[in-house]
């Protein structure tokens, strides 16, 4: 059995997951409008990684018989004004959800639940790649954003993006 405290955690973690895939949608939206689909691609992409996480941490409070309980989804209300905003949003972001999980992680800690924080650690993994994703997007836009030709270029490069579903065992 799941401890309370770390169930109703993880139980809101899936909300949250569930957010930042519409988060991440609404920033796709915005790109589309700019004509960059490309940087839309990307987000779409992450928007589909965010559903799958949010469907690990579900399944695995079933795993742990423990009840699920899905809230209403926020919609998203970060302001878009630049091409810079999404990706500075997005880091902003996946740093609040590092933290989420780091808390879900020393909850499980304080009561010795071995395999939740196993759980947990592919997500502490997969925190770590996000931001140097979301900053790496960053200093491309800083170096190349200004320049037509090469934003372009990095347009493209964001179209090539795949989705790869992940690849945690539950």
């Amino acid at each position: 059995m799941l401890n309370e405290k770390v169930a109703q955690l993880i139980n809101e973690q899936v909300n949250k997951e569930f957010y930042s895939a519409y988060l991440y949608l609404d920033f796709a939206n915005y790109y589309e409008s700019k004509g960059l689909a490309g940087f839309a691609n990307w987000y779409k992409i992450q928007a589909q990684e965010e559903r799958d996480h949010a469907l690990l941490f579900y399944q695995y409070l079933h795993n742990n018989n423990a009840t699920v309980t899905l809230e209403a989804i926020g919609k998203p209300d970060v302001p878009l004004n630049s091409l810079m905003d999404p990706l500075k949003a997005g880091l902003e972001h996946e740093v609040y959800v590092t933290s989420l999980i780091h808390n879900i992680y020393a909850a499980a800690q304080e009561v010795n639940d071995f395999r939740t924080m196993q759980f947990l650690d592919w997500f502490v993994k997969e925190q770590g790649e996000e931001e140097t994703n979301a900053n790496d997007l960053i200093t491309k836009m800083e170096l190349f954003g200004t320049d037509p030709k090469a934003l372009y270029l990095l347009d493209s490069e964001m179209a090539a993006r795949v989705y790869a579903a992940p690849t945690l065992t539950l």
